[in-house]
C-alpha cells in the first residue's frame, strides 16, 4: 500500500494504551503490535502494513535464495537473510524495515545468539514487488535505503518479469541505475562481484 497504515488496521488501543500518531512511531511501539499475520514496518516514524504475500512472490524469493544465496555460500562472502526479520536502519529512518532479502558481508552480521534484530546497514537489499507495495518499494523504501547508504538495491517485478538494480553513487547522495533486464537478459551485481543471473530463471514457466 502506498499510504501509511491507518487506525482500521489496528484496535484503537492495546493493553489500555493508544497507538502513536503517524510520524511518532518508535521501535518500542512496533514491538507492541499484535502477531496477526501482517508484516509491519516503521519508516521515518510512520507505520506501514503489508498483508501476507502471494505464492508468486514466494516463488521468486525461493529462486533468489537458490541463485543469489548459492553464489554467496560458494564464495564465502557472508549470508543472505529474508523477511520476516527486523532491520533497524541508522537515525531511525527505518525502525524497523523488513526487506524481502538482505545480504550481509562477513563481519557485518548479527550476533546470532544475542541480537533479536539487525541494527546497521545491509550491504544489499532486495524487494520483490507486489501490487500493494510496488509504489512504496520504488519510492519511500528506495529513498530510505539510499539515505542510510545501502550500496545496492534490487527491485524484482514478478508481473513484468523484470529486475532493476540500483547502485549508490560515489558521493552517496543518489541511486544510479546499475542495470535492468527482462526475460532473456542477464543482470549483474557490483556488490556481489561475479554474480550473474538470467532474469527468466527467477520466474515460473509460462503457460
Amino acid at each position: 500500500m502506498a499510504e501509511p497504515a491507518r487506525s482500521p488496521a489496528l484496535p484503537a488501543t492495546l493493553d489500555g494504551h493508544a497507538w502513536p500518531a503517524q510520524g511518532d512511531w518508535t521501535y518500542e511501539d512496533y514491538l507492541r503490535l499484535p502477531d496477526d499475520g501482517n508484516r509491519y514496518e516503521v519508516i521515518r516514524g510512520s507505520l506501514y502494513v503489508t498483508a501476507a504475500p502471494y505464492p508468486l512472490h514466494q516463488y521468486v524469493l525461493f529462486r533468489l535464495n537458490l541463485l543469489m544465496g548459492g553464489f554467496i555460500v560458494e564464495k564465502g562472502l557472508g549470508v543472505l537473510l529474508g523477511a520476516p526479520m527486523d532491520v533497524r536502519l541508522p537515525r531511525r529512518i527505518g525502525d524497523p524495515v523488513q526487506p524481502d532479502l538482505v545480504f550481509l558481508r562477513t563481519g557485518n552480521q548479527p550476533r546470532w545468539e544475542v541480537d533479536g534484530s539487525f541494527s546497521g546497514i545491509p550491504d544489499l537489499a532486495v524487494e520483490v514487488l507486489s501490487r500493494s507495495t510496488a509504489h512504496r518499494d520504488r519510492t519511500l523504501k528506495r529513498d530510505a535505503y539510499r539515505d542510510v547508504g545501502i550500496p545496492e538495491y534490487w527491485l524484482v517485478d514478478p508481473w513484468k518479469r523484470t529486475v532493476l538494480i540500483y547502485a549508490l553513487s560515489d558521493d552517496r547522495r543518489r541511486y544510479d541505475e546499475l542495470c535492468r533486464g527482462g526475460e532473456g537478459d542477464t543482470v549483474r551485481s557490483a556488490v556481489l562481484s561475479g554474480l550473474e543471473i538470467l532474469v527468466g530463471d527467477l520466474f515460473p514457466p509460462r503457460g
